[in-house]
């Protein structure tokens, strides 16, 4: 069985490509998709000690819709400003993609070519544009964020805002599946300078890291009771059951279902109504979490009991799509997916050559998860290496690719935390 060579024969997307300038004609298409849209949400930006500051500067993003690239779009106007976007969205559009300013990445990969072209960015004197987090939010609160941040600051030495959005994951929640459809509520954000060029140079990256962490910390459902920010739609808690995936009367996993606006244990039947203003409720019965964000992080303490305990396994067979380029998904086939205290093992075959995907857990912070999928519109996992990207479909009904996602972020931080004792 060979390490990973699926599909030699397909042409590999360029990581190494330079960023090109921005195509000129291409900018004012750009602000008249954005601002239109900016006020049909009435959307308001606060911006809190950002006087004087110009480009060359790194801008971090919240990352909840794809409503954020609007927003930002308006938040850096009239400047120009480079977006790290991942590869899958440049699927069928790569020369507009990168006409516009936008730089490919593969999620959660050590990419050190990276580095080069946002140099390239700021020497320039633009604005190097991150979504840090990697992914949507979840249920509409902060992600881990990777510790080469800090370093990464170091190095450039310029200044650091933050775009942390409020609203837009009540407004498109991720839950809903691909591309959900916008309520068109009316959001806020706030864009801060959080970090000076002298900040940088007498802090030492771990401070870096914890201011940025500190000033990464939202929660989209506690801004909607707090603004009174109703939600009409007679199905607002469809889908919610992809993120809540275990029931908190019963303890039984992947058993959730919803209808409307109630979520429902399909093993002991309790239910919860989940209000206009995001909150959830029994019907009958203890509510236990009312707070959905609390709910999802009960689900992340039960998945760290498991880690820790090392009972926590999933071993599923898979179906596999490959996205080696911009040009679209190729069928790999069937396969076999496992995940372990030791990582990611993906098994399968290509023209009768058997091969192999192994990500160690020491090496994968936090892994990219889809609801609902376009492709084969079901849930999925996508593991990267430099130079392809794999969409695995887990099968059967024993699985959540949220409890996945739990997993390999717990199982990452056990591992680093007993082997730096």
């Amino acid at each position: 069985m060979s390490d990973y060579f699926p599909i030699p024969s397909a042409n590999r997307f360029d990581l190494f490509k330079d960023p090109i300038p921005v195509k000129w004609y291409l900018r004012p298409i750009v602000w008249l998709i954005s601002f239109p849209v900016f006020w049909m949400h009435r959307s308001k930006i606060v911006r809190t000690d950002m006087k004087g500051v110009k480009p060359p500067y790194i801008l971090l993003c919240s990352h909840n819709a794809f409503y954020d690239f609007m927003v930002a779009t308006v938040a850096t106007f009239p400047h120009q400003a480079y977006y790290i976007v991942a590869v899958d969205g440049f699927i069928g559009r790569e020369w507009l993609m990168r006409g516009v300013g936008c730089i490919g990445k593969r999620k959660f990969t050590n990419d050190i070519s990276l580095i080069r072209h946002i140099k390239k960015v700021l020497d320039r004197g633009k604005i190097a544009a991150f979504y840090p987090e990697a992914r949507y939010s979840l249920c509409g609160t902060n992600a881990v964020l990777p510790a080469s941040l800090g370093k990464m600051v170091k190095m450039f030495k310029v200044p650091v805002a933050t775009l942390i959005t409020h609203g837009h994951h009540i407004d498109a929640p991720f839950w809903k599946g691909v591309n959900p459809k916008s309520r068109m509520l009316k959001t806020t954000s706030e864009k801060k300078l959080i970090l000076s060029v002298e900040d940088i140079e007498r802090m030492s990256v771990d401070e870096i890291n914890a201011r940025i962490n500190e000033a990464f910390v939202y929660d989209d459902f506690e801004w909607q009771k707090e603004n009174k920010v109703r939600v009409k739609s007679k199905n607002r808690a469809e889908g919610l059951e992809h993120v809540l995936y275990k029931c908190p009367h019963c303890g039984t996993e992947y058993r959730m279902t919803t209808k409307g606006s109630i979520l429902t244990c399909g093993h002991c039947c309790h239910e919860w109504e989940m209000s206009e203003y995001g909150e959830l409720k029994a019907r009958e019965g203890e509510t236990y979490f009312p707070h959905i964000p609390t709910w999802y992080e009960w689900q992340r303490e039960c998945v760290r009991k498991e880690v820790e305990e090392g009972t926590y396994a999933l071993e599923v067979p898979c179906k596999i799509t490959s996205l080696p380029n911009s040009k679209g998904f190729i069928n790999v086939g069937e396969g076999w997916l496992s995940h372990t205290k030791d990582g990611f093992l993906l098994k399968s075959s290509w023209n009768g050559t058997d091969w192999k995907l192994e990500i160690p857990t020491s090496s994968l912070y936090s892994v990219h998860i889809e609801y609902n999928y376009k492709v084969e519109h079901r849930d999925c996992i996508d593991l990267s290496t430099l130079s392809e990207t794999f969409y695995v479909y887990p099968k059967g009904s024993e699985f959540s690719v949220t409890k996945i996602s739990l997993a390999t972020e717990e199982l990452f931080k056990n591992y680093w935390t007993n082997n730096q004792k």
